[in-house]
């Protein structure tokens, strides 16, 4: 935000969200609970605008093979709402417009590899990549000793 309160865009990047669908799964209430997880984006900022079309592969990595990997597709042209009416109903709210804020949207794609039975395990990498974006982000999955919660770290 800019000092007065003007959105200012910065740019896009690709983003790696963690989901405990193990937690979801004890209590649908929980779905905000399941997302309370590190979250990375990255490595590269596109300025400019996003592609309307974007294509791109999520991947998991386990004992240097891949153990599943399926394609992506965000972008306008393939959501419900457009960028823009996104923006107008976050923005709309004053508490969202506070000099020196920084916002970071993550917008999601229907690639759940939870979907498709795979069980991950400490030390597997995530990958998310399109060639719109530029390097791929890729983070590794490790478990706090203390609390036995899933994290993600970025390379």
């Amino acid at each position: 935000m800019a000092l007065d309160g003007t959105l200012c865009r910065v740019g896009f990047a690709l983003g790696n969200e963690l989901s405990d669908h193990v937690t979801e799964k004890v209590n649908y209430l929980w779905l905000a609970h399941s997302r309370l997880r590190v979250a990375n984006f990255g490595p590269e900022l596109r300025v400019g605008p996003a592609p309307l079309d974007i294509r791109g592969t999520s991947r998991i990595w386990q004992d240097g093979k891949v153990l599943w990997e399926k394609p992506f597709l965000p972008g306008e042209a393939n959501t419900s709402h457009s960028l823009a009416n996104l923006e107008h109903h976050h923005f709309k709210y004053a508490i969202f417009r506070q000099p020196g804020d920084l916002h970071v949207h993550m917008f999601g794609t229907a690639t759940l590899s939870v979907a498709d039975g795979v069980k991950t395990q400490a030390g597997d990498r995530f990958e998310i990549s399109s060639p719109d974006f530029g390097l791929p982000l890729i983070n590794t999955l490790e478990f706090a000793p203390a609390t036995g919660l899933q994290t993600i770290h970025t390379h």
